[in-house]
């Protein structure tokens, strides 16, 4: 390992508030030990890092001037976004061998820094078609972020995302083919718990409108077996909560809603259930190729995985044996597929996902970031 002096100068440049984003703090733990790493995003500088820039937390990233992107003027709207200009005034006249930009906004000011060795660009998803469910959003969102990829996004250095069907689609309309990190979770040394009577369900995210949260809850109540339901939700939309504690409370005790918990506790929290649960019904084109890091969670719990036909995660759920998936993304679906499962199906399921465990976990997955980051530093 070289010496500090001599260490490569890496910025990690993400619009999210570093200390508690997930797949961010997996890049800060991967490269601040052979790294000299400075990060530049919202909230407290992470552990381990050499400086951490931070953004004031009342400039949103996804507040541009709406007037120039309507008018298409979007230069300028790039520049005046308040987070983007504060990042850029705070970083002006450092220098970066590598900086390493998370998701589409960071990528043109991750150029302008005109970094020694190059960029790499890590999509967390497909940027123009993230809310395609919505008129406003394909007509005037769309093309601008449409811009910055063509634009900026393709003269990176090299890329990473997070599924193949999403990382196809980079290659299908801008040119460039992303390799995969999944949002896979850290390794757990776990067992099995033996399967409960009734069976226990547990889902655990965002409390977001198009993700359907009821139709978990509805297929939960449809069951036959009288499996229950847990769900921990993270307060996106409060609206929308209050909404789901209504239907939770109609559900005669078999759903409950629970506080989110920190992640660091999120795995001990989920091995107490018997099967994680995600039914995204694709109402845009993130939903259809998502894989996200909860599928993950749930393995590396050791639960048995019950999906609906997202090709991304009926794939891994059919491929490692780890689950079952429904029919298709209604609750009349999900209750069937509830009712087919059996405690010795569970079991075996679960058995599955420690088999896995390893084979799935973060560890597998950094590496592909490693090999990115020091080819460009070798360079």
């Amino acid at each position: 390992m070289p010496s500090p002096d001599a260490r490569s100068r890496v910025l990690i440049l993400s619009f999210s508030p570093i200390a508690s984003d997930a797949r961010v703090l997996k890049q800060v733990a991967l490269l601040r030990d052979e790294y000299e790493v400075t990060t530049c995003g919202y909230g407290e500088a992470p552990t381990g890092v050499a400086d951490h820039v931070r953004i004031p937390d009342e400039f949103a990233i996804w507040r541009y001037p709406r007037l120039a992107v309507v008018l298409r003027q979007y230069r300028w709207a790039y520049r005046k976004n308040q987070a983007i200009a504060s990042a850029a005034g705070q970083l002006a006249g450092r220098r970066f061998d590598v900086v390493l930009a998370d998701d589409v906004d960071a990528v043109p000011l991750a150029l302008s820094l005109a970094p020694v060795k190059g960029v790499h660009a890590d999509l967390h998803e497909y940027s123009p078609r993230q809310h395609d469910e919505s008129p406003r959003f394909r007509w005037f969102v769309r093309p601008f972020i449409e811009w910055m990829t063509r634009r900026y996004v393709a003269r990176a250095a090299s890329w990473t995302t997070v599924s193949s069907g999403i990382a196809r689609e980079y290659e299908r309309r801008f040119g460039f083919l992303p390799e995969i990190v999944t949002n896979a979770a850290p390794y757990a040394d776990a067992e099995p718990t033996p399967v409960g009577e009734p069976l226990r369900l547990v889902h655990s995210g965002a409390a977001l409108r198009n993700r359907h949260l009821g139709t978990l809850i509805d297929g939960v109540v449809g069951a036959a077996s009288g499996a229950t339901l847990d769900l921990y939700l993270t307060p996106n939309d409060e609206v929308y909560l209050a909404e789901l504690r209504e239907s939770a409370a109609r559900a005669g005790g078999r759903i409950r809603l629970n506080a989110p918990v920190p992640y660091a506790e999120l795995a001990e929290t989920l091995r107490r259930f018997d099967v994680g649960v995600h039914v995204l019904p694709p109402v845009n084109f993130n939903n259809r190729w998502a894989l996200p890091n909860k599928i993950f969670d749930y393995v590396q719990a050791r639960l048995a995985v019950l999906v609906g036909p997202s090709p991304e995660m009926a794939d891994y759920v059919r491929r490692y044996g780890i689950g079952a998936v429904a029919s298709d993304f209604t609750a009349p679906a999900l209750s069937e597929a509830i009712d087919a499962l059996t405690a010795a199906s569970v079991a075996a399921m679960k058995a599955a996902s420690h088999a896995s465990a390893r084979e799935l976990s973060s560890e597998s997955q950094v590496a592909v970031w490693k090999r990115a980051i020091d080819a460009l530093a070798a360079a």
